[in-house]
């Protein structure tokens, strides 16, 4: 621990909160000042200009940190240019003889769950400006503070990168689909012949009971509903619920490895027809709700890698929303996913297809992994930043 004096932050810097201009005074034309009104139009790092105000009347200057102030409370973003402020942000802004602005940044990062929990109020989770002003901050030496500043902004940009990187990898799939197979926009015009799905695959329904959730993990069977199914492809195991299923129920519901899980309905319209595969990433029986249908391919006969892939570019193209039965509903049930007339390849291109592809997501898992380690490692210099020890 370090013996930096511990200061509020009224003593090192200007406060303002925002004020909502009147609402004839928006725009989207982009006459007068950008105007921000609070969690919504936050990026990582800096704003996204969404409305802009011709007559301001709380203003933010270039490099102002943004606190928001109201449900979230506590995430901070840059102004990287002059702005309006609503009322969901206050603008804050160091007295740089006394403190560097960047660490003020990285202190509302550190202590963002902390300033969270000083929030009131049964309609809007807020904080008002005393609450502001009360912060208290470890405040080293001004050489100190940059040094700090520069090590923290050095960990966060390699982490940046790997994210980056990451993202970018993803797309790697979908580039690597259409240049063996072609654009799957254009179904008919794919140079492969037309068959339907229920020719190559089975697609069956779940679960159709009431899953209850109290159930645990001791008592129940692990089940996989739409919120394990993430809307890129792949399957989130930090949702967990459990069900107690007689037996007569299971089999129908039993997931096997490369088992596809497709979301036939609820969910916003991007979300019908997200498709993902079950990988074994659980140990033991695991099961899937009648949400998801099941498809399991006929390895003799398709690829579920090169199925996979194509359901969910379909399904970023909108074809699935679009082709519905139910257009009200934009539900696309088993009966017309499995009429669903889709091209098929020579197996041994889609095998070399499946090939390439589970390469790339070990290479991205064991990615994955790195990021993590990062992640934390950062996290951890955070922390110890403000404790003195980094």
């Amino acid at each position: 621990m370090s013996n930096w004096p511990t200061v509020p932050l009224s003593s090192i810097a200007s406060i303002q909160m925002g004020q909502s201009p009147p609402g004839d005074t928006y725009n989207t034309s982009g006459d007068g000042l950008p105007f921000f009104q609070g969690k919504a139009e936050f990026g990582e790092d800096f704003p996204t200009r969404v409305k802009w105000c011709s007559q301001p009347n709380r203003i933010a200057e270039k490099s102002d940190i943004l606190l928001s102030v109201r449900a979230p409370v506590g995430p901070t973003n840059i102004a990287v240019e002059k702005c309006c402020i609503g009322r969901g942000l206050a603008s804050i802004r160091t007295n740089p003889k006394q403190c560097n602005q960047r660490y003020l940044r990285w202190y509302f990062r550190r202590f963002e769950t902390e300033i969270a929990s000083r929030g009131v109020g049964s309609t809007f989770f807020a904080i008002n400006r005393n609450d502001i002003e009360r912060l208290q901050l470890t405040l080293p030496p001004l050489l100190e503070q940059e040094r700090i500043v520069k090590l923290l902004d050095e960990a966060d940009a390699l982490r940046k990168l790997r994210n980056q990187a990451g993202k970018r990898g993803a797309e790697l799939i979908p580039a690597l689909f259409e240049e063996m197979f072609g654009d799957p926009s254009f179904l008919e015009k794919m140079p492969w012949p037309l068959h339907g799905i229920g020719g190559v695959a089975e697609v069956s329904y779940g679960l159709a009971d009431k899953l209850n959730a109290e159930t645990k993990a001791a008592n129940g069977t692990r089940i996989l509903t739409i919120s394990n199914v993430k809307i890129d492809g792949t399957i989130d195991m930090s949702v967990e619920k459990y069900s107690v299923v007689p037996p007569a129920e299971r089999a129908k519901a039993q997931l096997r490895k490369n088992d596809l899980l497709f979301n036939w309905r609820n969910g916003s319209e991007e979300h019908v027809g997200k498709t993902a595969m079950w990988e074994e990433q659980a140990k033991g029986e695991v099961l899937h709700v009648s949400f998801l249908l099941k498809i399991r391919a006929d390895s003799k006969k398709i690829s579920p890698y090169f199925l996979w892939v194509l359901l969910n570019r379909l399904r970023a193209t909108g074809y699935f929303v679009r082709n519905a039965r139910m257009q009200i509903n934009r539900k696309f049930n088993a009966s017309e996913l499995s009429a669903l007339r889709i091209p098929i390849p020579p197996l041994s291109l889609q095998e070399k297809f499946a090939s390439d592809v589970s390469a790339f997501r070990e290479f991205s898992f064991q990615q994955s992994l790195s990021r993590q380690s990062l992640d934390a490692f950062f996290q951890s210099m955070l922390h110890r930043a403000f404790q003195g020890e980094l």
